[in-house]
């Protein structure tokens, strides 16, 4: 059994694929557009929760980090993302890659705890990125 989170970008799921690519080194296992469901899928185009979103938005896909897999959406391409009350942890081997990685998910983003040694970790900071998705960067010591 797994538990994997799945984010939904309303929107921006491409950018954002492309984004995690270059900051933690995403790759792409699985992407699929709306466009790419059958005819006879039992989608219309007033789907469960409003209007069916543009046939180019991301409908499903999944992004392997490091030994883990993070499924993404553009959703129902609202233009509102929000990630509340939840952290993704990115556990790095050393103090350098937790710099590299804490400042990379941070372009564009805002510093919500400075990477810094703590009691529980050599390097410990939170980071919100530029889509709104709070990381939590550890080195363990």
């Amino acid at each position: 059994m797994q538990v994997q989170p799945y984010l939904s970008f309303e929107g921006r799921c491409e950018e954002a694929i492309e984004f995690y690519k270059k900051a933690v080194g995403a790759q792409v296992e699985m992407l699929m557009r709306f466009s790419d469901a059958p005819a006879d899928a039992g989608m219309s185009k007033e789907g469960c929760a409003g209007p069916m979103p543009p046939a180019n938005k991301i409908m499903h896909s999944s992004l392997r980090i490091g030994d883990s897999v993070v499924m993404a959406t553009d959703g129902m391409t609202s233009g509102k993302t929000e990630f509340k009350g939840i952290s993704l942890t990115l556990s790095v081997k050393d103090d350098a890659e937790a710099q590299a990685k804490f400042k990379a998910l941070g372009d564009g983003g805002a510093v919500l705890q400075p990477l810094m040694k703590t009691f529980f970790a050599s390097s410990f900071g939170m980071v919100a990125d530029k889509f709104g998705v709070t990381w939590m960067v550890i080195a363990a010591p």
